[in-house]
């Protein structure tokens, strides 16, 4: 796993830390970590153009430190001061290994433009991880120099415009290739629209980690999805039996999609209920599906009798949202067995919360919009704070909530949450929702807990769509939510063989080939 802790409890972890060590041991460590990396991105370090961005704080002082440390192996190590205040010791150390602060005043500003966009790698070091709020000037105005510049962009421990703790970013904000990031990862280097300006995130180890409590956000490593896998003696039962009741007249696709998932997430046996129209497209579709026609109308829990004893529920997609899907889902949810809701089911879940109040495990998987039904948020609100609020939905519904969105979280109450690092913008495609529903069904059916179903089918799905979109290397290709579900073995294999991590985030574009070939 990569854990994230909040910015309030790394500056805990660094003054334990700090009291044991020799004064400015610490940023010594940080600057060493930061030049070694930088180092390695560059294609030889005698002669590259160096430039620093620094602000007034602790960071400013690692990127000037570092930049002493790369002066001294030859590069040409400049630096750009902004603001009133600057770290006396670095930059003492920088001028005695050589490098050299440029005069940033107004009147000077074409030189300061002209040494970064010609720099071949540039240190930000404007704000720290204590920074929040947009960038002010001339903060700001150097971030978008940075971001346009022709040359590597590292930051230093979290782009500058990136909360650390949060994602958020309100204004300009530094876009880097590499983040550096010292003792453990923060938050917002793994949640949008923090992450999508990180680049390749690099974590240093400062030897905080005996100082560091639990974390607040933890992402998972292939080596980390542990789907369930058959053994000899197992049969279908054993292997898990997943209940949908899905689709309709008018939203025949849900079924089709939301049964695949569940087909290729592993399930053991499937069983589908619906009207007609969905059930009959089911059984062309799926035929190792078994199927059960229910009446149109209302009903009462002994409907589930029919449909056969199963270990998990799917309900909700294409479901509608009339008396008749009401009662449907007030069935599933009346049981002891592992319930998940998604899209229509949400909508009833949001006039009908009472039907929360159970005792076994309920998966929630809302996008921004349904969430902001269920919680009675505003959706700009929730996009703009999404770990907050996927938190304050956990705990108000009692419930395991999957955030769909550029950044899916999953929150438990009382547990770190997950985020999902795989995934593309592809899968913005109609029924890839419903794919999803019926794959973390599937896990459920086969005993994962329901944070580690969520979480895992999150993964899984994410890293198919990836799969189906680029076979081999090269640019991604649209996909449709059907070839994510033909790739989902494919990803199974992937997380089984646990080789690396080909799912690091890509370099900003144009970039790519450039820091391959150097890094």
């Amino acid at each position: 796993m990569r854990y994230a802790h909040e910015v309030g409890k790394v500056r805990a972890a660094e003054q334990a830390l700090m009291a044991r060590l020799p004064d400015g041991a610490l940023m010594q460590r940080a600057a060493a970590g930061l030049a070694s990396v930088c180092a390695r991105l560059l294609p030889a370090v005698y002669g590259a153009r160096v430039v620093l961005l620094v602000g007034g704080g602790d960071n400013g002082g690692d990127a000037l430190y570092a930049g002493a440390r790369l002066a001294r192996r030859g590069a040409r190590v400049q630096a750009v001061q902004a603001g009133s205040k600057i770290h006396e010791g670095g930059l003492a150390d920088l001028r005695a290994a050589g490098g050299r602060l440029l005069d940033s005043a107004p009147t000077e500003s074409a030189l300061v433009e002209s040494a970064i966009a010609g720099a071949d790698l540039i240190i930000d070091g404007l704000t720290g991880i204590g920074g929040t709020g947009g960038l002010r000037e001339p903060h700001a105005r150097y971030a978008a120099l940075a971001s346009e510049a022709a040359g590597l962009v590292v930051a230093c421990d979290v782009p500058s415009g990136v909360d650390a703790s949060t994602g958020r970013v309100e204004g300009a904000a530094v876009h880097a290739d590499v983040t550096v990031t010292f003792g453990t990862h923060k938050p917002g280097l793994l949640i949008d629209p923090g992450a999508a300006h990180c680049g390749v995130v690099e974590l240093v180890d400062i030897d905080l980690g005996p100082d560091l409590p639990d974390p607040d956000v933890v992402a998972a490593r292939p080596a980390d999805i542990a789907p369930p896998e058959p053994r000899p003696e197992s049969d279908k039962y054993r292997r898990g039996v997943v209940g949908i009741i899905a689709g309709g007249d008018q939203f025949t696709g849900a079924a089709v999609l939301s049964t695949g998932g569940a087909v290729r997430g592993g399930a053991g046996m499937v069983r589908f209920a619906s009207v007609a129209r969905p059930v009959e497209l089911v059984r062309q579709r799926w035929p190792e599906v078994v199927t059960t026609v229910v009446e149109p109308g209302r009903h009462d829990a002994r409907v589930l009798e029919r449909i056969g004893r199963v270990q998990s529920w799917v309900a909700g997609p294409g479901l509608g949202t009339g008396d008749a899907a009401e009662s449907l889902l007030e069935a599933v949810l009346g049981t002891d067995l592992p319930v998940l809701v998604d899209a229509d089911g949400l909508t009833v879940l949001a006039r009908r919360r009472d039907l929360l109040r159970r005792a076994a495990p309920t998966v929630l998987t809302p996008h921004a919009g349904e969430l902001s039904r269920l919680i009675a948020a505003d959706r700009e609100d929730i996009e703009a704070a999404r770990l907050d609020h996927v938190r304050r939905a956990a705990a108000e519904l009692s419930a395991t909530v999957l955030l769909k969105g550029s950044t899916t979280l999953v929150a438990e109450q009382d547990r770190p949450v997950r985020v999902n690092p795989t995934g593309t913008p592809r899968l913005a495609a109609a029924g890839t929702g419903d794919v999803l529903s019926g794959l973390i069904g599937a896990l459920l059916a086969g005993g994962m807990p329901a944070l580690d179903a969520a979480a895992s089918g999150a993964y899984l799905h994410g890293l198919a769509a990836r799969l189906a979109s680029a076979p081999t290397p090269g640019p991604e290709a649209p996909i449709s939510a059907q070839d994510v579900i033909d790739a989902l073995p494919h990803a199974f294999r992937a997380v089984s063989a646990q080789g690396g991590d080909p799912l690091e985030p890509p370099l900003r574009a144009g970039r790519s080939s450039r820091c391959a070939a150097q890094g």
